[in-house]
């Protein structure tokens, strides 16, 4: 054993500061470096990653986020699922807006880190949190 994480199980991360956003950033770039995603492609899921967790303390007063390998039977990915029992997202249209920010980000966005992963999933309301799901696929070869 390498002493790194257990891949074979989702990896839970508690975000309540800023070291947890790294950690989250370090866990995401490990979980993509063992299911082969290209070095850009890694750089776009940490990428996104990074400005998810970030969003998750700031906007949604801190919360979790869990990463975990995905097989669709063909090829393998990296599935991270963030959540917070923040205020949620009132104006998601324009949240997923190109440009809008509400300041102190990587200045992403939303859309930004939508357009870095494959698959991108929203669940929020005004009052209700906010639960997001995303997903790179490494490329097959």
């Amino acid at each position: 054993m390498t002493g790194g994480p257990d891949l074979s199980a989702p990896q839970v991360v508690t975000i309540t500061s800023d070291a947890d956003v790294v950690r989250v950033r370090q866990l995401v770039r490990t979980v993509a470096v063992a299911v082969k995603l290209s070095l850009v492609d890694q750089t776009k899921l940490v990428t996104a990653a990074s400005e998810l967790a970030r969003n998750t303390l700031v906007y949604g007063g801190g919360g979790g986020a869990e990463v975990g390998l995905v097989d669709s039977g063909r090829r393998k990915g990296v599935r991270i699922a963030f959540s917070d029992d923040g205020p949620g997202i009132s104006d998601l249209d324009l949240a997923l807006t190109d440009g809008y920010t509400s300041g102190g980000g990587l200045g992403l966005g939303l859309g930004g880190a939508r357009r870095l992963v494959d698959e991108f999933e929203i669940d929020t309301g005004a009052g209700r949190g906010t639960r997001i799901t995303i997903t790179k696929w490494a490329r097959s070869v």
